[in-house]
């Protein structure tokens, strides 16, 4: 019995050593970003304005995903205080044809690139798309979503911190 009593209270330990949580969550501000743009420019952390900001990690081809960014096209008036940076891992062909498809160029709050490093995957510990981490104007994480998020829930998270 009390062997078993031991092993209880063990396996309901809830706070993790800071060595074994995410890097997002060990450093809660804004990662280093380094995305390649359609013309071949980078845009990074430096460029990122002093605002209210929402990443998307997301794959163009992804369901999921085109789900997610139809209801967003739909709010796009709702959307147009925050900074938008939608972030892929695919190819340039794909990420173009994505911000064609959903006139994303006519959005000057919203940036779309390539994680050329492949760097977020892994500072986010990333199981499923889209994955949503949004920060405030000052950089600090204020949530993360993963999957398909309402976009009343996204913006929700800025105004109920």
């Amino acid at each position: 019995m009390g062997l078993f009593a031991s092993t209880v209270s063990i396996g309901q330990q809830t706070a993790q050593p800071a060595a074994q949580l995410p890097p997002y969550k060990q450093f809660p501000t804004l990662p280093p970003l380094e995305l390649q743009l359609p013309d071949s420019s980078k845009f990074l952390k430096t460029d990122l304005k002093k605002q209210e900001t929402i990443i998307m990690y997301f794959s163009p081809d992804c369901d999921h995903c085109i789900h997610q960014m139809d209801d967003m096209k739909k709010r796009m008036k709702d959307l147009q205080p925050y900074q938008i940076i939608l972030v892929t891992y695919q190819p340039m062909d794909l990420l173009v044809g994505f911000i064609k498809k959903y006139n994303l160029a006519s959005y000057p709050n919203i940036k779309a690139g390539r994680d050329i490093k492949f760097a977020l995957p892994g500072f986010y510990q990333i199981k499923a798309l889209p994955y949503f981490a949004l920060y405030d104007k000052k950089g600090n994480l204020v949530n993360t979503y993963e999957s398909n998020t309402k976009v009343d829930k996204l913006i929700g998270s800025f105004t109920h911190k």
